[in-house]
């Protein structure tokens, strides 16, 4: 135990920041676990903000905090079914075609307009 005046001070502040942090631990794991096992946008995003409390406060080191939100954002995204590429069809290839000669020809239009003015 310590003796002086100011030590003992310290102890007490120690104490009280050992039970805050704790706490604060507690939480974010808590979330970051819910957030694996969810898989849902709120939860994720309530662990990321969890996360980024952490490192504001000094509880753990912003790599590592960066390093797990990747991982989650990866885990959640693994069970998203993605869509299977569209089949471009011989009648949208010829009208992508179409629109862009449309584009062309105005654009050709325009500046000659351009120039016109010029003279």
């Amino acid at each position: 135990m310590p003796i002086l005046k100011h030590a003992k001070k310290k102890l007490r502040q120690d104490k009280k920041r050992t039970l805050q942090n704790k706490k604060l631990k507690e939480v974010f794991k808590k979330l970051v676990k819910t957030a694996e096992e969810d898989k849902k946008p709120a939860s994720v995003s309530a662990a990321f903000s969890a996360l980024d409390k952490a490192v504001k406060k000094n509880l753990m080191n912003k790599n590592k905090v960066a390093h797990m939100k990747s991982a989650l954002t990866k885990h959640a995204a693994s069970d998203v079914v993605k869509e299977a590429p569209k089949k471009v069809t011989a009648k949208a290839k010829k009208a992508a075609k179409t629109a862009k000669a449309k584009v062309a020809s105005a654009a050709q239009a325009a500046r000659k307009k351009t120039t016109s003015r010029k003279k």
